[in-house]
């Protein structure tokens, strides 16, 4: 079954194929739309999100099968992959070993590589399968103030994390947790070494106040670029600068 998404073709150009973050939709980057006008581009709900909220991944190879099948549907042949914390995750899985025919280039903001220790791996399985249980049993406005208060997100204000709260509530729990547990960072291969041996351009973006993944990317040898003025979720906190990095990215790809 081919996930649901939005598209919009022109000549040309390689696609920008966009894959939101966990509790997200392709609808999140639709503002970005108008600053690529001259790019083709896929708008995608990965699985247990938006228009795809019905359809259940098995794991990371699922969902990579999954995407290679929307791509073919949309006639999809020549792209970058521009991901965001899970979507991000699921970009550098495709990118590494996802068949991934075509693939002209990687832009990973915030998204981890992966657990490179089995102890880490039992800490987040752990952790993850707390927050699925919750998101079954809990009602999903004090389970997504819960899960807006990790440290990850320590940079948000009240009215940011409100407003994340009230677009998030749209979602269907029990879609989430079964996304959660499929594709849990506990699940993931480590990715960096493979990362690493890529041939394409790969840029791994992160927000100047995202200490936590700022030092991940550094410690694994990530291709970092720095997003000023914007903590994890740095494409809605400074989507000016994240779109001038991108287009920067990408005419570099076109000069090389």
């Amino acid at each position: 079954m081919i996930l649901h998404a939005r598209a919009n073709s022109v000549a040309g150009r390689p696609w920008l194929v966009w894959l939101h973050g966990f509790l997200g939709s392709g609808r999140e980057w639709l503002p970005f739309a108008g600053e690529f006008t001259h790019w083709s581009q896929l708008w995608i709900d990965l699985p247990g999100h938006g228009g795809s909220a019905q359809i259940l991944a098995r794991d990371f190879a699922d969902v990579s099968q999954r995407l290679r099948a929307t791509l073919a549907h949309y006639g999809v042949k020549h792209y970058w992959l521009v991901g965001y914390s899970l979507g991000g995750r699921i970009a550098m899985y495709h990118a590494c070993y996802g068949h991934a025919d075509g693939l002209a280039g990687l832009v990973v903001e915030g998204g981890n590589p992966g657990l490179a220790c089995k102890a880490g791996r039992e800490q987040r399985m752990q952790s993850d399968m707390q927050w699925a249980q919750r998101l079954r049993a809990q009602p999903l406005p004090d389970v997504l103030d819960a899960w807006y208060r990790q440290p990850v997100f320590s940079d948000l204000t009240p009215l940011q994390r409100s407003e994340l709260i009230a677009l998030r509530g749209r979602n269907n729990p029990l879609s989430l947790a079964a996304m959660l547990e499929a594709t849990s960072l506990a699940r993931q291969p480590d990715l960096a070494p493979a990362l690493r041996a890529l041939t394409i351009p790969f840029t791994y973006l992160c927000g100047e106040r995202d200490a936590k993944f700022r030092a991940l990317a550094q410690a694994r040898a990530l291709p970092l670029r720095v997003i000023p003025a914007a903590g994890h979720n740095a494409h809605r906190e400074n989507p000016g600068a994240f779109s001038n990095a991108l287009r920067e990215i990408l005419a570099q790809a076109d000069e090389d």
